[in-house]
């Protein structure tokens, strides 16, 4: 992804405020994706085709991982380490999520459409969080 697409998406040729705006908006989906699985898990587990324990405890999981990533957004200059470490856990949650679909889980059609969607958001958030992490580094060479 070019540094022009990277600025249109987030609104902003600035690669610190770029980088930033895609950490906080990761971290605000992620807290609202955790809020459902802790206050929710029951329907949504019927709904989805998993065990209600499972929603929670990735609810949990995903709870302090938002907060993580919000702590790390609401930085000035977020440091590259903790940036990469965001990137790396979220290719792995998307590749997590596609393995489990595969080996392990057997969820209802929602189930399985959710699992992949949220893999793809996941991912996506990786890469840019990337690109902008490049882009910032770029110009401060």
């Amino acid at each position: 992804m070019s540094a022009t697409q990277l600025a249109a998406l987030a609104r902003t040729a600035e690669p610190q405020s770029m980088l930033r705006r895609f950490l906080a908006l990761d971290a605000v989906v992620t807290g609202v994706n955790a809020l459902a699985y802790l206050a929710l898990s029951g329907p949504l587990g019927r709904l989805l085709g998993v065990g209600s324990g499972l929603l929670l405890a990735l609810g949990a999981f995903l709870a302090v991982y938002a907060a993580g990533v919000g702590l790390l957004a609401a930085r000035r200059r977020p440091p590259a380490l903790g940036v990469r470490a965001v990137v790396e856990l979220n290719l792995a949650w998307s590749a997590v999520s596609c393995a489990a679909l595969a080996l392990w889980l057997t969820p209802s059609a929602a189930g399985a459409v959710w699992t992949v969607l949220q893999a793809v958001v996941v991912a996506a958030f990786a890469l840019l969080q990337y690109g902008a992490l490049k882009a910032r580094q770029a110009m401060s060479d």
